[in-house]
């Protein structure tokens, strides 16, 4: 029965990140077509087919309006071509504009204040709340924490989303940031390399992800013990209330999820990058959930399928960024908690050994287990 609880709470959380990210597409996507439309001509007209008698020869408009025209240019114009490129024959690509407004307004200005509030409230946390001691001292005894092979995997995903991170904002953000500090020479041939490390470092981390997901994805199935956890703040606000945790305690399950779920999603939605024109990832997944009994699009703001191979790629490009920037600021408070934030949290990723009284406080029915296991069956002595 704890079993059936625990594997129905990990698919709760995990639809609940699906559903955040769906929320944030949707509104992304309604602030953009809000913003967008194709506008006629400022010497367009509304008026009246002239009438007979005033006609232009040749049976043309005229002088009637040709506002009409450019709404129905609005909707796209396609045709057909003898060559193997299908996209050829799109005239007009109507989706273009949304997909730019969204790309330079929105979409930019939400995700580079999300990254701003994340470091501001990270720092504010840390001037009321100072750095997280180990409340009886180090002890002086260590107990391994992390075998070689965890590390490695952890180290090798963390680099490569570093990496990726980087690279990734430049592409982002560059332009309006970079390019007006080292000037266009400068900034074109940098963005290039840039793009193309980004490239080849993404198989790293889908590697990490892979070898991170079977070493701990059994350690992070949710229990009890995490209710608790989470009622507490995990003792992060509040001094000597450390609830008891086993190997990984609820804020780090969180983040497994988060980099797993969302590892994933870039990784499919980056492969389509990589490789353009060549799959339909938003079609399947708005088809999919249809099969659910969700409309996807009327949620979200997007069009009805199918979709062009050209949508796909520009659905691909909004989404990639949206995830990429939610799991930065998630791995930023990570990086923080992991080092500056928490005494003795480090040495768990660096050298593999953290010391007793640390993993008690922070990490107790772990270390009764391990001590368990040493001993034999006897108790684990309490911190002191």
């Amino acid at each position: 029965m704890t079993g059936f609880c625990a594997i129905k709470a990990s698919r709760l959380l995990a639809t609940a990140f699906v559903v955040t990210l769906i929320s944030a597409f949707g509104m992304l996507m309604e602030s953009a077509v809000a913003q967008s439309s194709v506008r006629p001509p400022e010497n367009a007209t509304t008026s009246e087919i002239a009438p007979a008698g005033n006609d232009v020869p040749g049976g043309v408009l005229g002088t009637s309006s040709d506002a009409e025209i450019w709404r129905n240019v609005r909707q796209g114009i396609s045709g057909s071509v003898s060559i193997p490129d299908d996209k050829a024959g799109m005239l007009v690509q109507a989706h273009g504009e949304t997909w730019r407004e969204l790309r330079n307004g929105p979409l930019f200005d939400y995700l580079g204040l999300a990254i701003l509030a994340t470091l501001i409230l990270l720092a504010l946390f840390f001037a009321i709340r100072g750095r997280i001691r180990v409340e009886h001292g180090m002890s002086g005894t260590t107990i391994t924490r992390f075998s070689t092979l965890e590390r490695m995997a952890h180290w090798l995903m963390a680099v490569a989303f570093i990496i990726l991170g980087l690279t990734g904002l430049n592409l982002s953000f560059g332009k309006e940031l970079v390019m007006p500090i080292i000037g266009k020479d400068a900034f074109g041939p940098m963005t290039a390399f840039l793009k193309m490390i980004h490239n080849y470092v993404s198989f790293a981390f889908m590697l990490g992800l892979a070898i991170a997901f079977v070493t701990w994805v059994l350690h992070n199935i949710p229990n009890r013990h995490d209710l608790l956890w989470l009622a507490k703040g995990g003792g992060l606000f509040t001094k000597g209330s450390h609830p008891p945790s086993r190997k990984f305690n609820a804020g780090q399950k969180i983040i497994f999820w988060t980099v797993m779920i969302g590892g994933l999603s870039l990784s499919v939605s980056g492969w389509a990058l990589m490789f353009p024109f060549e799959y339909s990832f938003f079609e399947g997944t708005v088809r999919m959930f249809a099969g659910a009994g969700i409309d996807l699009p009327a949620l979200v703001g997007m069009d009805e399928p199918p979709y062009t191979i050209i949508q796909e790629q520009q659905y691909n490009t909004i989404w990639h960024a949206i995830v990429a920037v939610i799991m930065i600021c998630i791995i930023l408070a990570h990086v923080y908690i992991g080092s500056v934030g928490m005494e003795g949290a480090f040495d768990a990723m660096g050298s593999g050994e953290v010391d007793l009284n640390w993993a008690k406080e922070h990490h107790n029915l772990w270390v009764e287990e391990v001590q368990n296991a040493e001993t034999g069956g006897k108790a684990a002595q309490p911190a002191e």
